[in-house]
């Protein structure tokens, strides 16, 4: 039952949402975890949630047309993408650092991924260029890989990290703040590398469980806020986890897709695999 409370709480929630994100840009997937193993049969396992307004314009996982060498999303309003692969085991994907009163950005932060996916620049060069440019955009983590290494980046920060083995996490702040989602959702990853099966990554990443308010990190957006995006799996009438994603990338280089996409109350509204 839905108390009176909780739904002043939710409108206040949806009126934040709405402000936050029409003044920075505030559309990019909100939870990733991945398991980065070198060497291993299946060196990089990924699962992730993008959260966003559902009015906004976007195409679910498939192949570019005009880039045929990339595998992604496409958020039609700014032409960007925020989880894909390219040719010769290339990997991007990235979330917004969550701060309600950073300016309007310049730039997309979604170009970032679309165009490492489709450029032959070596991961040092495409950092070195981005670097050069991080003023242009609000804040974000970036995350590049080839088959041979993973870096991030947090622009915050500034300097490029080249990730070693591990089981990683990313919000909406630095790598592996511990939001309970984050850490809800890595341990969850962690369980499965023995044999890990998109069905239960997708489950995993379904996990609608708000977090109690002593565990809810202070971003600046409201307890409200807070608390409703503090699940891993985020469903309302106007803003929720839009496309939930699986990559399991292979030694051989091949790798497998799944995604799901959703509508507004966490409506399924499809499914896309792909093997490539």
């Amino acid at each position: 039952m839905v108390t009176e409370g909780g739904t002043r709480l939710y409108w206040m929630a949806m009126d934040t949402l709405r402000r936050v994100g029409k003044n920075i840009e505030d559309h990019l997937m909100c939870l990733i975890v991945f398991a980065w193993r070198p060497g291993h049969a299946q060196p990089l396992i990924v699962a992730a949630n993008r959260d966003e307004f559902y009015a906004r314009p976007s195409l679910p996982l498939a192949q570019w047309p005009e880039a045929p060498q990339v595998y992604a999303g496409r958020d039609l309003e700014a032409g960007g993408t925020w989880l894909g692969i390219g040719a010769r085991g290339r990997f991007a994907a990235l979330t917004n650092i969550r701060n309600p009163h950073q300016p309007v950005a310049r730039r997309s932060r979604g170009e970032l991924v679309a165009r490492f996916l489709g450029s032959d620049l070596s991961i040092d060069d495409y950092l070195a260029e981005i670097r050069q440019k991080l003023p242009e955009y609000a804040g974000f983590n970036l995350l590049l890989g080839t088959t041979d290494a993973l870096w991030h980046l947090n622009s915050h920060e500034g300097e490029p990290r080249q990730l070693t083995e591990g089981v990683y996490g990313l919000s909406n702040a630095g790598l592996d703040t511990p939001w309970p989602k984050l850490l809800k959702a890595r341990a969850a990853l962690s369980w499965e590398l023995a044999d890990p099966r998109p069905e239960v990554l997708l489950a995993m990443l379904g996990d609608p469980t708000i977090a109690p308010p002593a565990e809810l990190p202070d971003t600046g957006v409201g307890l409200a806020t807070e608390s409703l995006l503090s699940s891993v799996f985020i469903a309302s009438p106007s803003y929720g986890t839009r496309a939930s994603t699986v990559l399991i990338s292979h030694a051989d280089g091949t790798r497998h897709l799944v995604e799901r996409s959703f509508g507004p109350y966490g409506g399924h509204l499809g499914e896309v695999e792909l093997k490539v």
